[in-house]
């Protein structure tokens, strides 16, 4: 076993004062793609901005791999629609990079010709596409996503996790993310981490979907759609592009 990315040990989160996440113990591990899963308020996109380091634990501690390269891809980002700001140029903010380094992360992104786009005139999908790339240009060990597919349709959003899963294989990062796109992130998931103020199930999305703390927040319906999704998800892979592309 190599040596994990993030250590987590016992942590409690607190915001404004309030434990929002409290004895959270995980790691995340070199190549695999981790899901969190949970109700609104449960403290996951509080963990995410603490595995970043831009929430102090209240107690407990993570432990780094030093030198750790991380891309974060943010839940939403606003940018003034009368500011006119390309692609390229947005993804030379604060400092410029080459034309070349863009368009390789574009690329990587699934995005190859968006280059001279005006960032106002993207769809949600393809703006989503444009963060991701921001957050591989450091060729990050591991990628964080924080409900990345908000605002997108099902084809749209099972589009995203198609490339995140090419992301994955072609980088070799790690992969943890929020999300609310149960089915869809069941077949993408390696391991699934289901919260709620606390860590209340983890393991694979099979042995996740079935366990009795999950199905009392979520329900079983998902896991029905979840197996059908697994069926579906090869043969949906070219119609998901083609929807993607056409909004």
């Amino acid at each position: 076993m190599s040596a994990p990315l993030i250590s987590v040990r016992d942590l409690t989160l607190k915001m404004n004062g309030r434990v929002v996440l409290e004895h959270v113990t995980t790691d995340i591990a070199p190549d695999e793609i981790v899901t969190i899963v949970g109700p609104n308020g449960s403290g996951k996109s509080t963990f995410l901005r603490a595995l970043i380091g831009a929430v102090p634990p209240a107690s407990g501690h993570i432990e780094r791999a030093k030198g750790l390269r991380i891309g974060y891809v943010p839940q939403k980002l606003a940018i003034d629609a009368s500011l006119p700001l390309t692609v390229e140029r947005f993804l030379g903010l604060p400092k410029r990079i080459t034309t070349r380094k863009a368009a390789d992360a574009l690329e990587k992104a699934g995005v190859p010709d968006l280059h001279d786009r005006q960032m106002s005139a993207l769809s949600g999908g393809q703006f989503q596409r444009v963060l991701l790339a921001r957050a591989l240009l450091e060729n990050p060990q591991l990628l964080l996503l924080d409900e990345a597919t908000q605002g997108l349709d099902q084809p749209g959003a099972a589009a995203f996790y198609q490339q995140i899963e090419e992301v994955r294989s072609d980088m070799g990062c790690a992969v943890v993310m929020v999300s609310h796109d149960l089915h869809v992130v069941m077949a993408a998931s390696d391991r699934v981490l289901c919260m709620n103020g606390h860590i209340c199930c983890a393991g694979t999305p099979e042995i996740v979907a079935s366990a009795p703390e999950y199905r009392a927040l979520f329900g079983s319906g998902t896991k029905g759609t979840f197996a059908l999704y697994r069926h579906q998800h090869s043969h949906d892979h070219e119609h998901d592009h083609t929807h993607e592309h056409s909004h």
